[in-house]
C-alpha cells in the first residue's frame, strides 16, 4: 500500500539514509529497528510529511490516510474525555464506548476522563494523544515508541489492540517482546541502508550477522586471489607462452572490484564490578509503611527480604509505588514506620532516570563518570567510558548536549565505576534501543550479586525474574517464582474479565518470540533453518549444517592440497631451471669470447636440454594450475550454499 524508492536524507555531513527502498504491503505490521540516531524516527517524519527527503520519492495510494504519533500536546479540547473523542470519524453517543475502552486500556481512570488535558503529566498527554491516534480512521499507523509511558498492564492492552488493527502499521520501540508479539516483518535501518524480512528481530539479526559474515569472508577470499594473481602476472608477465593466462587474469582481476572492510559498528558491552559479598541476605524490609498524604497510603507494613543473588522484578500500574519503594531501599526517602536493614558490606548502584537532572551539565562524560569515584584511574574512567559507547571526543562531550539515550548511559557509567553488590534500576531500558538494551540484559544476567528492578519490559520479567513484587488492586503482593507462573497463577486483574481475547495477543507473542530465556542469551538461534531444493523440501538444524561444512572443508583440503603442494614444486623448479639457463647463457658467452669451440658446443647442447625441461615445466604448471583453480572454485560454490542455507 505505500512504496519508497530510492529515499536519501542527511543532515550536514551525517548520512541517515542512502538511497533507501521498501514497500509496506496491505496488512504488514512493521517492526522497525536500528540505533539510536541511525534514522529510524527520521524516516517516520518523512513518510508523515513532516520533513522533505533529500532525493527519492515516497508513493502513497490516493486516501491513504497516516497517522503519526505526536509526543507533543496539540490539544484543543476542555476535556480528557472530549479530546480523545476527536479522533472518532463520526463522533455520537453511540461511539463514546470506544472512547472510553481505548481510555481506560492504556490506563485512565474514570475520574480522569473530565480532567483538563492540560492538568495531566507529561506522559499521561503522550497517553491521550495515542488514545485519539488510535481511535482516528487511518490506514497506517506510525508509532515511534508508543509504550515509553505506559505501564506493564497498558503495554498488554495495547499489543492486543495492535494484534487487530486491520490496517497497516510501523513501529519503534526498545521493547523487543512488545515487537516481536507484534511485528509480522522487520524493517531494518543499517549502515545508511534498509533490509526488510519476515519474521521476528532474531530472525532479522542473526540473518544481518551472517550476511556480513559472507561479505567478509568473501572479501578476505578476494583479496587473497588478487594477490595469487598478482604474482602470477609479474612472475610471467614477460613468459610470451603465457600472455593469454596473464591477460585472463588482468582482465579478472579490473572486473572483480576491490569490496571495502565494513566499518567496526560500535557495541555497548560492559560488565558490572562486583564487591565481594559473604551475607545471605543483603537488606531486609520489616513492616514498612510510606504515604504522601495521610488519607493515601502507597506502601502499608510491607516486609519482605533481598537475598545476596536475587533477580527481584517490580511491576504494576504507573503511580502506585514502585519508584517509591525503590527510592526507600537506596536511602533515598526515609520510611514512616518500619525498618529497613542493610548487610554491613553492602554497596549499593541505583539507576533512576531522573537522576539525569541531577548531573551537571557542565561536565563532560568523563567528569561525570569520575566523580562517582574520584579514586578511579584516568585509563579506567576512559576504558568505561569506551564500552558505553563514548569513544575518543565523543567522551569529552558535555551533559548538556547529550540525548536522553546518552545520558542513561552516562548514568549506568557511574554505576559501572564502583565496586558494588546490590543494584536498584528504575526502568533503565527507558531511551535504550535494542542493541543496548540486549547489553544490559547480558550484564545484569552475569551479575554476581543482587538485582532490583522496576520495568515494565516483558522481555526482561521472562529473562531475568525469580520473584516478583507486584503491586495491584492497592495492595503489594510478594510473589515466589517466575513471570510465567505469576500470569498463569495470579495475572492482571484488568484482563480477567476477558481472558480469550487478552490471550491472544500471549499467544502472538509465543509464535514470534523467542521460546525462553536461553534463546534471548543467543543459544539455539538458528534451530529449525529451512531450505528448498527441487523437488524436495527439508530442514538443516545448525549442528547439520556445521557437519556438512566440516565435510566439505575436510574434502576440500585433502583435493586441493596435492595440487598446491605440486604448484609451489613447479614454481620452485621454473625457478631452479630458469637460474641454471641464465648461467648457461652467461657460461657460452664467455666460451665464445675465449675461443673454445668445444665448450660453447658443449654448452649449447646442455642449454637445449635446460630450455627442453623448461618448457615440459611450464606446460605441466599450466594444467596443474588450472586444475586447482577449477577445483578450488567448486569447493567454493558449495561452501557458499551451504552459507545461504544457513542464512
Amino acid at each position: 500500500m505505500l512504496a519508497v524508492e530510492g529515499l536519501s536524507k542527511s543532515y550536514g555531513r551525517q548520512i541517515l539514509l542512502d538511497k533507501v527502498s521498501f514497500r509496506l504491503n496491505r496488512g504488514e505490521r512493521l517492526g522497525v529497528v536500528g540505533r539510536n540516531g541511525h534514522g529510524k524516527t527520521t524516516l517516520f517524519r518523512l513518510l508523515a510529511g513532516l520533513e522533505e527527503p533529500d532525493e527519492g520519492r515516497i508513493i502513497i495510494p490516493k486516501s491513504y490516510r497516516i497517522g503519526y504519533l505526536q509526543q507533543e500536546p496539540d490539544f484543543k479540547k476542555p476535556t480528557v474525555l472530549e479530546e480523545a473523542s476527536r479522533g472518532l470519524s463520526s463522533p455520537g453517543p453511540d461511539q463514546m464506548w470506544r472512547v472510553e475502552k481505548v481510555l481506560s486500556g492504556l490506563g485512565f481512570s474514570t475520574s480522569e476522563f473530565h480532567l483538563s488535558p492540560f492538568q495531566l503529566s507529561g506522559g499521561y498527554q503522550v497517553r491521550l494523544n495515542l488514545a485519539r491516534l488510535l481511535l482516528t480512521d487511518y490506514d497506517l499507523l506510525l508509532l515511534d515508541e508508543p509504550n515509553n509511558y505506559l505501564d506493564i498492564t497498558s503495554i498488554r492492552w495495547l499489543k492486543k489492540f495492535l494484534l487487530s488493527w486491520p490496517g497497516e502499521l510501523m513501529l519503534i520501540t526498545h521493547d523487543r517482546s512488545f515487537m516481536d508479539g507484534i511485528a509480522t516483518h522487520i524493517l531494518g535501518l543499517h549502515r545508511h541502508k534498509v533490509r526488510k524480512i519476515e519474521g521476528n528481530t532474531e530472525k532479522y539479526y542473526n540473518q544481518i550477522a551472517q550476511e556480513e559474515e559472507v561479505y567478509e569472508k568473501t572479501r578476505v577470499n578476494d583479496e587473497r586471489k588478487r594477490k595469487e594473481m598478482e604474482i602470477f602476472i609479474n612472475r610471467f608477465r614477460a613468459k610470451a607462452r603465457l600472455a593469454g593466462l596473464v591477460q585472463s587474469r588482468l582482465k579478472y582481476i579490473e572486473q572483480m572490484g576491490k569490496r571495502e572492510k565494513l566499518e567496526k559498528i560500535k557495541n555497548m558491552e560492559f560488565a558490572f564490578q562486583e564487591k565481594p559479598f559473604h551475607h545471605k541476605y543483603a537488606l531486609s524490609l520489616e513492616g514498612l509503611s510510606f504515604a504522601y498524604s495521610p488519607e493515601k497510603p502507597i506502601i502499608e507494613r510491607l516486609s519482605f527480604q533481598i537475598g545476596a543473588r536475587d533477580r527481584v522484578l517490580v511491576v504494576g500500574r504507573n503511580g502506585r509505588g514502585k519508584t517509591t519503594l525503590l527510592k526507600i531501599m537506596a536511602g533515598l526517602l526515609k520510611p514512616q514506620a518500619g525498618e529497613i536493614t542493610y548487610a554491613r558490606s553492602v554497596e549499593i548502584g541505583y539507576y533512576e532516570q531522573g537522576y539525569a537532572e541531577e548531573m551537571n551539565n557542565e561536565n563532560t562524560v568523563l567528569e561525570e563518570i569520575s566523580g562517582a569515584n574520584p579514586q578511579l584511574e584516568p585509563a579506567r574512567v576512559r576504558q568505561i567510558a569506551a564500552t558505553l559507547m563514548f569513544e575518543g571526543d565523543e567522551a569529552l562531550k558535555p551533559i548538556k548536549v547529550l540525548s536522553g539515550g546518552e545520558k542513561s548511559r552516562v548514568l549506568l557509567g557511574k554505576i559501572l565505576a564502583r565496586p558494588i553488590n546490590l543494584l536498584l534500576l528504575d526502568e533503565p531500558t527507558n531511551h535504550l534501543d535494542l542493541e543496548s538494551s540486549d547489553a544490559l540484559l547480558a550484564a545484569l544476567d552475569n551479575f554476581d550479586g543482587a538485582v532490583v528492578m522496576v520495568t515494565h519490559n516483558e522481555m526482561y520479567l521472562r529473562a531475568l525474574a525469580e520473584r516478583l513484587v507486584i503491586f495491584q488492586d492497592n495492595k503489594i503482593e510478594i510473589f515466589e517464582g517466575d513471570y510465567e507462573s505469576f500470569l498463569q497463577k495470579i495475572g492482571w486483574s484488568e484482563e480477567k474479565a476477558d481472558p480469550d481475547a487478552n490471550n491472544q495477543a500471549e499467544r502472538q507473542a509465543a509464535q514470534n518470540a523467542p521460546a525462553d530465556a536461553g534463546q534471548l542469551a543467543g543459544e539455539g538461534m538458528n534451530a529449525g533453518l529451512e531450505t528448498e531444493t527441487a523437488p524436495f523440501r527439508f530442514k538443516l538444524s545448525p549442528r547439520e549444517l556445521r557437519k556438512l561444512r566440516s565435510e566439505v572443508i575436510i574434502e576440500k583440503s585433502r583435493s586441493l592440497k596435492p595440487l598446491e603442494e605440486r604448484v609451489r614444486e613447479l614454481e620452485s623448479n621454473i625457478e631452479e631451471t630458469e637460474g641454471k639457463i641464465g648461467q648457461l647463457t652467461q657460461k657460452i658467452i664467455e666460451a665464445s669470447v675465449e675461443g673454445s669451440g668445444q665448450e660453447v658446443v658443449r654448452l649449447s647442447r646442455d642449454l637445449d636440454l635446460h630450455r627442453h625441461d623448461l618448457d615440459s615445466l611450464y606446460e605441466e604448471y599450466i594444467q596443474v594450475y588450472q586444475e586447482y583453480e577449477e577445483k578450488r572454485q567448486i569447493f567454493e560454490r558449495r561452501l557458499d550454499e551451504l552459507e545461504k542455507i544457513s542464512s
